[in-house]
């Protein structure tokens, strides 16, 4: 397997530019002779979707929501990240760049950042000719804010619904390429596996969610921006629809998986209120900002927030780390939230939640002023809990949300199987093991709309316009297998639904692979993963048909690719001997309880590769050097 990430030479400011005028080029005219498929329709695939359409390729979208208005990147809430200083605080790129590579507790690829931080500013400018409706200071300059992991106030922000916003404008550039007739959206359809020719992605077998039609679609190249895996947990704040399927079946078909373990547990989402709930709700990181977090300093102490005095309290982030103090970075404020809930300190009716408060700030700032940061925000927390946030605190407790790990691409977005673009948080490339927030709308805008548009031309005019044909005999074969894979899991009909074989497996991994992860537990999972697979294909019960409308078949097939890829999330947490970021082994810590590196061993991104289900993946590695940010431990005291 050729992990060769082809990171260009010359010192890294340089590095991209030097590249971009390397890329071979496609002209105009011959850009109409080839075809491209992009899976996925959020902020990186709608943005991939349309450049490239403008560009003059003939691109092909697909989606499994109604509209590409529905993506996931809608839910994103607090703001996107860039390095213009308009606050004239000390930000500048390398700074950014500096932030993000520390942020991932060194576990990323300094050339993929640098480039990330460097084509930031071009992000913003890109969706304020938009029209991006994002916040503006009095004098009409655009505003920004504070995030975890950075002393600078660098994001950008429209309330708490930057996501939809800068959705909205990718949408708009993506339905005037549809208007041109340079991209078709294929909405309702979702990827079950990518079709290779002579070893390169030539296309993909998708199935109609409303007719249940199985087909091929050929293309000369195919671009993945299907998001992420946090879904493996059960309670996730992703949507219900995300899942693996089509980063898993790619794995499967030759595409390295890099870095499974490295999963992100954010630290303000709304506790669990039962058994039976079907998933979380997100509380924006921005809340950060002016809301602070405590916890009673007496265990069991079940009085109202407003009644403990302040001499009682314990706001245990400024306390531990006095330069930060609530704007630690998400894995460190996570797993102390998770440490004052495991010492009996909790609060709610289940004593599973931290307090977030905005007394302090609203004395001081006013309430119309919370109001205007963060109205629509405290309105849906109200909604969901029934408790006013700006007469009590929040209850906020960490739950599974962004995922570092992903499919292995090296500098130009393309996996190890040639031909297979990854771009957004499908692939692995820039946010190490531990992204910091507002860093994904960053990433998944600059892979659309400034990268791969340069790196896919390169590709497609070294190998040439060769007829690309849906009949070939490869589609075929695919095709049969989805048939068959449909087929095998209705005829199962057995007695237990796919929800509860997937809370089973969410329980599991939450337990034994979540905020924190020891030997013992990991290989109990393993243990026990392979045992509920076997349950899962004796004993689901999915009703209907395929050829029909039919959640119940989608669920299950999702889920089927969760139980196989959730033992290489294992396996990989296992293997990784160390603590860094999110990825938090309980026998890998400083005496302080911080995670503790070990950069002679584990100073790689490891890639696996597919031998079979139940059996041992391979491991590749890339190594991973630090020129232009000196290893050292990571702080924020």
């Amino acid at each position: 397997m050729d992990l060769d990430p082809r990171v260009p030479a010359g010192p890294i400011q340089d590095k991209w530019d030097k590249h971009r005028f390397e890329l071979k080029l496609v002209n105009p005219a011959n850009k109409r002779k080839y075809d491209i498929i992009v899976v996925g329709s959020g902020l990186a695939g709608a943005s991939a979707a349309a450049s490239l359409g403008e560009l003059g390729y003939n691109v092909r979208c697909f989606c499994y929501q109604d509209s590409a208005r529905r993506a996931h990147s809608i839910a994103a809430q607090g703001g996107i990240n860039a390095a213009k200083n308009y606050p004239n605080d000390g930000d500048s790129i390398w700074r950014l760049f500096f932030d993000t590579v520390k942020g991932g507790d060194f576990r990323s690829r300094e050339a993929n950042v640098y480039r990330l931080a460097q084509l930031s500013g071009n992000i913003i400018d890109q969706c304020v000719a938009q029209g991006v409706p994002f916040a503006r200071e009095y004098g009409g300059l655009l505003d920004n804010r504070s995030f975890g992991g950075a002393q600078v106030s660098r994001t950008f922000y429209a309330r708490g619904q930057t996501g939809q916003q800068l959705l909205l404008g990718a949408y708009q550039a993506l339905a005037r390429q549809v208007g041109a007739g340079a991209v078709k959206m294929f909405p309702r359809t979702e990827m079950l596996d990518v079709v290779l020719v002579d070893g390169e992605a030539r296309g993909i077998v998708v199935r109609d969610l409303v007719t249940g039609k199985v087909s091929s679609h050929a293309a000369h190249a195919v671009v993945l921006a299907t998001g992420g895996y946090a879904n493996a947990y059960f309670l996730s704040t992703n949507a219900k629809g995300c899942n693996v399927t089509a980063t898993w079946r790619a794995h499967k078909r030759g595409a390295a998986f890099a870095n499974p373990c490295f999963t992100q547990i954010h630290p303000t989402c709304i506790p669990p209120s039962g058994d039976y709930q079907s998933k979380l709700t997100l509380m924006s990181e921005s809340l950060r900002n002016d809301g602070r977090i405590w916890v009673p300093k007496q265990r069991g102490d079940n009085r109202a927030a407003n009644d403990i005095p302040e001499d009682e309290r314990d706001y245990y982030l400024e306390r531990l780390y006095p330069s930060f103090g609530n704007l630690t970075p998400r894995d460190i404020a996570s797993r102390r939230a998770k440490e004052a809930v495991d010492e009996g300190r909790g609060v709610g009716p289940l004593a599973n939640g931290v307090y977030l408060d905005f007394r302090d700030a609203i004395s001081r700032l006013g309430r119309n002023v919370i109001e205007e940061r963060y109205g629509n925000l405290f309105e849906m927390y109200e909604r969901i809990t029934g408790e006013d946030p700006y007469a009590v605190p929040m209850r906020i407790y960490p739950a599974p949300h962004y995922t570092m790990g992903g499919l292995w691409v090296d500098y130009n977005l393309m996996s190890t199987v040639p031909g297979l673009f990854v771009i957004g948080e499908a692939n692995f490339s820039d946010h190490g093991a531990n992204r910091l927030g507002a860093s994904a709308l960053m990433q998944g805008l600059a892979d659309g709309y400034f990268i791969l548009p340069y790196t896919v031309g390169d590709y497609l005019a070294l190998t040439g316009p060769s007829k690309v044909d849906p009949e070939h005999s490869a589609f075929g074969g695919v095709e049969r297998e989805v048939r068959e894979r449909s087929e095998r899991l209705l005829a199962v009909n057995g007695n237990r639904t796919v929800d509860t074989f997937h809370r089973e497996l969410g329980n599991l991994m939450w337990e034994r692979c979540g905020m924190s992860r020891d030997r013992k537990g990991l290989e109990q999972a393993l243990g026990r993963i392979p045992a509920l697979r076997d349950e899962f294909w004796q004993d689901v019960r999915v009703p209907g048909k395929g050829e029909d409308f039919n959640q119940s078949l989608e669920k299950a097939g999702r889920l089927a690719d969760f139980l196989e890829f959730a033992e290489l999330m294992c396996q990989d947490a296992l293997d990784r001997e160390e603590s860094c970021g999110g990825h938090f082994r309980e026998e890998y810590q400083t005496p302080e309880g911080e995670a503790q590196r070990d950069d002679e061993r584990f100073a790689y991104v490891a890639a696996w590769e597919f031998k079979g289900v139940g059996c041992p993946p391979t491991l590749h590695k890339e190594p991973l050097t630090f020129e232009y940010v000196p290893l050292s431990q990571r702080s924020y005291k």
